[in-house]
C-alpha cells in the first residue's frame, strides 16, 4: 500500500477513486501516566508516556485505515492526514484519514519517474474489494447516486456493518 500526503503520485496513474477512508481511536490516559507526565512537565522537555502513547495511536489508526482501504480494493491512499483532539479533557481521539484509489505505474513517457519504470516492470497485485469484517471501519452502504456504482456490489458477500 502506497501512503503519500500529497494530493497526486508522481509516476502514477489514478485508475479508480474509492472514497473517503478512515482510522480513528479515543485513547485515555491512566492516573499513574499524568503522575509522572505532571512531574516531569515541571521539568520541562519531552514527556515520553505521551509521546509513546501517541506513536502507538497513530499506528494503530494509520493500519485501521489500511483495512480499510484494502477492503475497498485500493492499493494506494493519497491526501494522507492526522487529526486529533480533546474530548472532556480525558481523552484524546486521533484519527487519520485520506483518499483510497487504485494508482497503476506509469511505464515511460510524459509523467513517468524513475520508480514508475521500475515498478511498471514488474506484476501489480490486483487488490479485490472484500465483503466488510465484523469490527471497527466496515464501509456503510450509502444509497447511489446517478453514475454512481454501488458499494458493495449487487451480489458480493457479506452485508454492511452496524454503526456502533
Amino acid at each position: 500500500m502506497i501512503i503519500v500526503t500529497t494530493n497526486d503520485l508522481p509516476g502514477f496513474r489514478v485508475l479508480a477513486v474509492h472514497g473517503e477512508v478512515m482510522g480513528l481511536t479515543v485513547r485515555s490516559r491512566d492516573a499513574a501516566t499524568n503522575w509522572v507526565a505532571g512531574w516531569r512537565a515541571i521539568g520541562g522537555g519531552e514527556i515520553p508516556e505521551f509521546t509513546q502513547m501517541l506513536v502507538e495511536s497513530r499506528m494503530q489508526v494509520m493500519g485501521r485505515m489500511v483495512e480499510e482501504a484494502q477492503r475497498r480494493g485500493a492499493n494506494a491512499i493519497l491526501a494522507m492526514r492526522f487529526d486529533a483532539n480533546e474530548i472532556a479533557s480525558a481523552w484524546t481521539e486521533i484519527c487519520a484519514y485520506g483518499t483510497a484509489v487504485t494508482v497503476e505505474p506509469i511505464a515511460d513517457g510524459p509523467g513517468s519517474t524513475a520508480q514508475s519504470q521500475q515498478l511498471s516492470a514488474q506484476p501489480v497485485p490486483q487488490l479485490q474489494p472484500q465483503a466488510p469484517a465484523q469490527g471497527y471501519g466496515a464501509p456503510q452502504m450509502v444509497p447511489p447516486v446517478q453514475g454512481q456504482v454501488p458499494w458493495p456490489p449487487p451480489g458480493a458477500p457479506g452485508a454492511p456493518m452496524p454503526p456502533r
